[in-house]
């Protein structure tokens, strides 16, 4: 690997005596990790009983696995029932380290592909709201498919600039998490590619985009909330120097201190932020800093509070009552669904978190959780609704085994058939699979086949 010139003789002004062990890392390969989904598995499960490749723990996250180069994750049915996610093992420290709870409003405002959202979302336990951001229509495509491939039914993935969300929200949040655009000099080992973008656009390009997108952020921050600032870069430009730069622009934020990790490093000029180098961790280079907004009295927070579900029924969630289709499959729920939370445009009906404003005026992908589909007279369920549903809460299920040929098979879109201990417990219609117990999609039981529904854009390739 070629490193350029000028930023190696950065990184020699930066790291002083460290700079050989630092240069040396790049000889070593980078290290590749998941992060197990704790909606769905936790960590002893994960380690007894389902774990089926080589794992050791990544030791600054509670859920996070370093795994090897042969594991291929990718190509195990548990990655398609959302039980885990893969990441780098240092991107995993950003969402490790702000503290969200159930219950909380979290914003993730530059959140594609998604791996720091889905760990944020399964955080929240189904409580609160997440408001996943991102200014690039086709990325936060794939970021709302991760996170339905993770079963987060609270989330609303929105493509907006962060002065509209400012505009829309105010202070609003809880927890905010700025995954900043960066000159991604942590990132060159694992990803050589990013070089040249840093020859076309160094940290002078990305400062001052930083520094507009904290700006917002900061105005979105209810008064005792949180802000998380990371980035995958090394240069203080982007990291020491734009948290100071925030401070002398917002003094009613502080900075929260972070002790390091062992590995881990404080923040240069003393500032009590963290920094990860691949010379001392094993994982590529990041930086995190965490700050609070002061409240005005000191009592704890402030700012308006939104609630959602109030008001009276829609007329087209009533018309969506006397749909045979809809009520034969929501009475297969263990559960009843709130007819004011409940939302039905052009067919598609959502089941909406319970904080959530139809008021927002913004460019949505999703707003909560699609149920599914009204498709003359008839209802389809969403995958979404399949990955976000524990098997148990859908009274027709079937769970095949991990190794059982027709896991792959039903991955594939194929049409698949059930033992005949399955089918004495069965009647026609829809149809949880899943494997291992855990959600895959629906079928439709025909009385002797199972008609494939899983989503053909997921479909095992």
């Amino acid at each position: 690997m070629q490193l350029p010139e000028t930023f190696l003789e950065q990184m020699k002004q930066l790291l002083g005596s460290d700079y050989d062990a630092w240069l040396e890392s790049y000889a070593q390969k980078p290290f590749a990790g998941l992060r197990i989904n704790e909606t769905k598995t936790d960590r002893e499960t994960w380690e007894s009983a389902l774990a089926p490749f080589s794992f050791r723990r990544v030791p600054w996250t509670g859920n996070g696995y370093y795994i090897g180069e042969d594991a291929k994750a990718s190509r195990h049915p548990y990655y398609y029932a959302g039980l885990y996610y893969l990441q780098e093992p240092s991107a995993m420290a950003p969402a490790a380290v702000l503290p969200v709870c159930p219950g909380d409003k979290v914003l993730d405002l530059c959140a594609a592909p998604g791996g720091k959202s889905t760990e944020l979302g399964a955080r929240l336990l189904g409580e609160g709201l997440l408001v996943s951001n991102d200014i690039s229509n086709s990325r936060a495509k794939a970021l709302l498919k991760n996170l339905e491939l993770f079963g987060i039914p609270n989330i609303c993935v929105t493509s907006e600039t962060p002065e509209k969300l400012a505009s829309v929200f105010g202070p609003y949040f809880d927890k905010i998490l700025v995954d900043a655009p960066c000159s991604g000099e942590g990132m060159f080992r694992k990803d050589p590619d990013l070089i040249k973008s840093w020859l076309e656009r160094g940290p002078e390009y990305y400062a001052p985009i930083q520094r507009q997108i904290l700006k917002s952020a900061a105005a979105m921050l209810k008064p005792g909330g949180m802000l998380l600032y990371s980035t995958c870069t090394f240069a203080k430009m982007e990291d020491e120097d734009t948290i100071s730069w925030l401070l002398s622009e917002k003094p009613d934020l502080e900075l929260v201190p972070l002790t390091p990790w062992d590995g881990a490093s404080s923040g240069f000029d003393g500032m009590p932020v963290i920094r990860l180098f691949p010379h001392k961790i094993e994982g590529e280079g990041h930086f995190l800093a965490l700050l609070r907004k002061k409240c005005a009295d000191g009592s704890g927070n402030e700012g308006a509070s939104h609630t959602a579900g109030s008001g009276k029924v829609s007329a087209e969630v009533r018309r969506l009552e006397k749909e045979s289709d809809f009520c034969q499959w929501e009475a297969m729920l263990t559960r009843s669904l709130d007819r004011n939370r409940m939302m039905v445009r052009d067919g598609m009906v959502y089941y909406l978190p319970e904080c959530f404003e139809k008021s927002w005026n913004l460019r949505y992908l999703r707003s909560g959780l699609l149920l599914g589909e009204c498709k003359k007279n008839r209802f389809e369920p969403s995958q979404a609704a399949a990955m976000a549903l524990p098997m148990a809460e859908f009274s027709q299920s079937v769970s095949l085994a991990a190794d059982d040929e027709r896991t792959i098979r039903y991955l594939k879109g194929e049409t698949i058939f059930p033992t005949l201990k399955e089918a004495a417990c069965l009647k026609k219609g829809w149809v949880l699979i899943g494997v291992d117990v855990y959600p895959l999609g629906w079928a439709k039981y025909t009385g002797s086949s199972f008609k494939n529904k899983y989503y053909p854009g997921w479909r095992w390739q």
